[in-house]
C-alpha cells in the first residue's frame, strides 16, 4: 500500500528548487535520517495518546505549525515565520498546521482570524490535509488542557496559589536571589483539586488565585519558579463563548497544542528560548502520565526579523492606527502583510526575501533595501510598462498641423514587456500623438545645467515611441511660470519606421498625449520613519516619523493604464513600479501607489 502524499506538500513531479542549508534544515535532516519520528501515528485530527494510538502511521514526514494569536494583523516578521514553517514542511514532505493560539479572550477577534487566513493563503501556502482543510484553534483543546491540569494536581505537580500578584512577584525572586515558596505550596492534591474545580465553577473572583506548576523556586531559570498555568478570567471567548471562566496561560497551552497536533519541530523566535525548559518539563510530565504520545515535540528557536526603518510591535503599530498617523492597518506604509500587499508587494518577492535573509540563531539587522530589491527583481520581468507624467507641463508642437494635418492623431505602439518570457511575444500598448502632449516639467530647462540632454532651446530629443522634436522655447504666465513648452516635430522620424534613426539625439523622454491621456491619482509612498531603528533604546518612535512619507499628485497616464484592474502592477517608465490600489482604484477614477523606485534612493 502506497503512502499518501500530504496535501500541502510539493508533488514529486514538480520538485522545489534546492534551498540553502541552515541549522533548522540540518536538524530536520538528522531527525529523518535517525527516524526520530518514524513511528508516530496520526488519527486524522488532533488528540491525546489514546486517540492517536488508534490511527495510522503518520503520512507527514514532519509536522510544523504557524500559531499566531488572533489579536492583530500579521506583519513582515510573521511573514518570515510563515515562510520558514510552511516552507520546511513543503521541502521535507510534511504538513504545516495553521493554528490560532486563542487562549486570551479579551484581545482576540474573528476580524483578525479572517485576516490571518487571508494573509497565509495570499503568501501561497496551504494547511489542508486529507480529511481536513480548516485551521486549528487552541480553544478547541480547552477540555484536554483542563484534564491535564487535574492530572498535574493529582500527581503533585501543581497547586492553587492564593497570593496576590504583587506577593507572587516579590516571592519569585530575581536573577541574584532564589524565590520563596508560596505558603499554599504544601496543600494536598485533594485540597488543590477541590479548589481548582471551584475556580472552574465560578466560585472565586477574577485574580483571586491561580494554578501554578510545582517545579523549583530556586531554579536559575526564573521561568521554572512555579509558573502560573491557569487564571480566573470572566470573559466571553470568540469561539467558546462563556463556557469557561478559567483560561490556560500561553506557556502552558502552547506545548500541549503542539503535542495534540503531533508537531515534530516547534519553531519559534529567540525570545521563547528561556521557556523551552518548561515546554520540555510539561510534556515529559504529561507523557509520563500517559496523556500524550512519545516522542514529544521539540522546540527550536531562530532569530526574529529586525528590519531597518520598520517597527513590528503590535502595540506600537496599533498606536499608529488609532492616533491616525496612518490611514489604517492596510496603509501601504505599514509593515503589515495587508499593508505590504496594498503597497504592491508580491508573494514571490516576500518569499525571496525570507530565503535571502536566511535562518540564524543570532540577532542582526536587515536593511529595508533588501526587501525592496526582492520586489524589483520580481516585477522587472512581470510588470507591464507604461508612460505616466507625474508633474505635467504641456508641450505644443507648433508645426504639427502643417506637417501632419490639422487635428491629426498619429497612432503609436510600444511593447508592454521589453523582455517577454522565452517563446512568447510581448503584448502591445497603443496610444496616439498629436499637436499637444504632456511632459515632465523637469524635462525642460531654459538655461540647461552642464550635462543636461533633454529639452532646451535648440536641442533635439525623441518622444519615446513617437517622433524626434526640436525645442524652440517656452511661454510663461504673468508670474513668470512656464505654462507651455514649444517645439517642432521633425518629419519622418517616427519610431519603428524607415528613416527613424536618420536624426541622432542624445535623449528620449516619456510623454502622454493630451488627446488620450487619463488623469490619475498617484500616491508617492516613502519609508514611514527617518530613523533606521525608530524605537531602539527606548526612543519615542513617533518623533522619527517621516513627514514626507506620502505625497499625492494628479498625474496623467497613457490609455493602456486606464484599463488597469485593482492590484495590477506596472512599471511607470523612469519613475518606478506602481500598483493599482486594491481598495480605491476604479475605472472612472484610477489610483496608483508607488510600490518601489527603480533604484534604492536611500543608499549611502
Amino acid at each position: 500500500m502506497s503512502t499518501p502524499t500530504p496535501a500541502n506538500t510539493t508533488p514529486a513531479a514538480a520538485p522545489e528548487a534546492v534551498k540553502p542549508s541552515n541549522f533548522l534544515r540540518q536538524i530536520i535532516e538528522s531527525d529523518l535520517d535517525k527516524g526520530t519520528y518514524a513511528t508516530r501515528r496520526w488519527a486524522g485530527s488532533p488528540g491525546d495518546a489514546a486517540h492517536h494510538a488508534a490511527g495510522q502511521t503518520d503520512p507527514a514526514k514532519i509536522r510544523t505549525r504557524f500559531p499566531p494569536e488572533p489579536n492583530g494583523y500579521l506583519h513582515i516578521g510573521h511573514a518570515k515565520s510563515i515562510c520558514i514553517n510552511f516552507g520546511l514542511a513543503r521541502s521535507f514532505g510534511g504538513i504545516c498546521h495553521l493554528r490560532f493560539d486563542d487562549t486570551n479572550p479579551e484581545k482576540e477577534d474573528t476580524e483578525y482570524v479572517n485576516s490571518i487566513i487571508d494573509a497565509v493563503k495570499w503568501l501561497g501556502f496551504d494547511w489542508s490535509q486529507p480529511g481536513n482543510d480548516k485551521p486549528y484553534q487552541a480553544s478547541d483543546y480547552f477540555g484536554f488542557m483542563y484534564r491535564a491540569a487535574e492530572y498535574l494536581i493529582e500527581a503533585g505537580h501543581a497547586y492553587v496559589d492564593e497570593q496576590t500578584a504583587e506577593q507572587m512577584r516579590v516571592n519569585r525572586g530575581d536573577f541574584g536571589k532564589p524565590g520563596v515558596d508560596s505558603p499554599f505550596r504544601t496543600r494536598t492534591p485533594a485540597e488543590n483539586l477541590r479548589i481548582f474545580r471551584e475556580m472552574r465553577d465560578g466560585k472565586h473572583e477574577d485574580g483571586s488565585m491561580v494554578l501554578r506548576a510545582k517545579i523549583d523556586m530556586a531554579s536559575p531559570n526564573i521561568n521554572m519558579r512555579d509558573p502560573a498555568i491557569y487564571r480566573i478570567r470572566r470573559a466571553t471567548h470568540h469561539n467558546t463563548g462563556d463556557t469557561w471562566c478559567i483560561y490556560p496561560m500561553y506557556t502552558y497551552a502552547h506545548p500541549i497544542e503542539d503535542a495534540l497536533e503531533q508537531i515534530t519541530h516547534s519553531l519559534c523566535t529567540l525570545e521563547f528560548e528561556d521557556q523551552r525548559p518548561f515546554y520540555d518539563w510539561l510534556l515529559e510530565r504529561l507523557t509520563e502520565g500517559g496523556l500524550l504520545t512519545a516522542p514529544p515535540p521539540r522546540q527550536y528557536e531562530f532569530a526574529r526579523l529586525n528590519l531597518t526603518y520598520v517597527i513590528t510591535s503590535k502595540r506600537k503599530l496599533a498606536q499608529l492606527v488609532y492616533d491616525h498617523k496612518v490611514s489604517g492597518w492596510d496603509d501601504p506604509r505599514m509593515p503589515t502583510i495587508v499593508g505590504l500587499r496594498r503597497r504592491g508587494y508580491t508573494p514571490a518577492a516576500i518569499q525571496t526575501f525570507a530565503d535571502r535573509i536566511g535562518v540564524t540563531k543570532s540577532d542582526s539587522w536587515i536593511d529595508y533595501s533588501t526587501l525592496e530589491g526582492c520586489l524589483r527583481e520580481d516585477l522587472e520581468l512581470k510588470a507591464h510598462r507604461g508612460m505616466a507624467v507625474l508633474n505635467p507641463v504641456k508641450l505644443v508642437l507648433t508645426n504639427w498641423d502643417d506637417v501632419m494635418g490639422a487635428g491629426h492623431l498619429e497612432p503609436c505602439t510600444l511593447p508592454a514587456l521589453p523582455h517577454p518570457p522565452e517563446g512568447t511575444q510581448s503584448p502591445v500598448r497603443h496610444f496616439t500623438i498629436g499637436k499637444e502632449v504632456w511632459i515632465e516639467r523637469e524635462d525642460f530647462e531654459e538655461v540647461p545645467p552642464k550635462g543636461y540632454k533633454r529639452l532646451f532651446p535648440g536641442n533635439k530629443v525623441r518622444l519615446k515611441g513617437g517622433y524626434v522634436i526640436e525645442c524652440t522655447g517656452a511661454t510663461r504666465d504673468a508670474n513668470g511660470h512656464i505654462t507651455e513648452v514649444l517645439a517642432t516635430v521633425v518629419p519622418d522620424t517616427k519610431s519603428g519606421t524607415p528613416g527613424a534613426d536618420s536624426v541622432k539625439v542624445k535623449a528620449a523622454i516619456t510623454w502622454v498625449g493630451v488627446a488620450d491621456g487619463v488623469n490619475a491619482e498617484v500616491r508617492m509612498y516613502d519609508r514611514l520613519f527617518l530613523d533606521a531603528q525608530p524605537d531602539a533604546g527606548g526612543k519615542d518612535f513617533i518623533e522619527s516619523l517621516n513627514p514626507n512619507s506620502l505625497k499625492v499628485v494628479t498625474a496623467i497616464v497613457e490609455p493602456s493604464l486606464a484599463n488597469a484592474k485593482p492590484d495590477d502592477k506596472f512599471q511607470f517608465e523612469r519613475h518606478g513600479y506602481f500598483v493599482a490600489d486594491r481598495v480605491d482604484h476604479r475605472a472612472e477614477k484610477p489610483v496608483f501607489n508607488l510600490a518601489v523606485g527603480l533604484k534604492d534612493s536611500w543608499g549611502k
